[in-house]
């Protein structure tokens, strides 16, 4: 799995011009699953994520997680964190996972950050969404579940 956590201030999802899911500040989450993945993925990732440090202090050192500052997460699924644009100028994207494991997947690291505590909020898996963030920072980390 690849994921994009952005620390926002606020951040939403909108669908047909409808808000969807939003965070009041937080983390945006744009979430890749990759043909491969697993339930090890999603467990390794939604640790990760949870328990993540890039919130100041009160000596203002990044040293906070998400839960110490009570804030939640927004997850967008984002298949094209898997695009492969070595030949050409159009991307594959045949290392993405089918949108039916893909779903499952998404659904699961969702409900494993919840388990963990944290308030979570969805786009529309395999929706065409409209994303606006506010970006605090910014601070931006890539996570791929190879890496881990």
């Amino acid at each position: 799995m690849r994921a994009v956590v952005t620390r926002v201030k606020s951040a939403s999802v909108a669908i047909g011009g409808a808000v969807v899911g939003k965070t009041d500040g937080g983390f945006l989450v744009l979430l890749g699953v990759h043909a491969d993945d697993g339930e090890t993925e999603a467990e390794k990732l939604a640790s990760k994520i949870t328990q993540l440090r890039v919130f100041e202090d009160e000596s203002g050192k990044m040293n906070r997680s998400l839960t110490d500052v009570g804030g939640t997460i927004l997850v967008v699924s984002q298949f094209t964190l898997y695009a492969d644009c070595k030949k050409g100028n159009r991307p594959s994207f045949i290392a993405a996972a089918r949108p039916e494991k893909a779903t499952a997947l998404y659904e699961r690291f969702v409900a494993l950050c919840r388990e963990r505590g944290v308030h979570v909020e969805t786009g529309e898996f395999g929706a065409d969404m409209l994303v606006t963030s506010e970006n605090d920072g910014p601070v931006t980390i890539i996570y791929d579940t190879r890496e881990l």
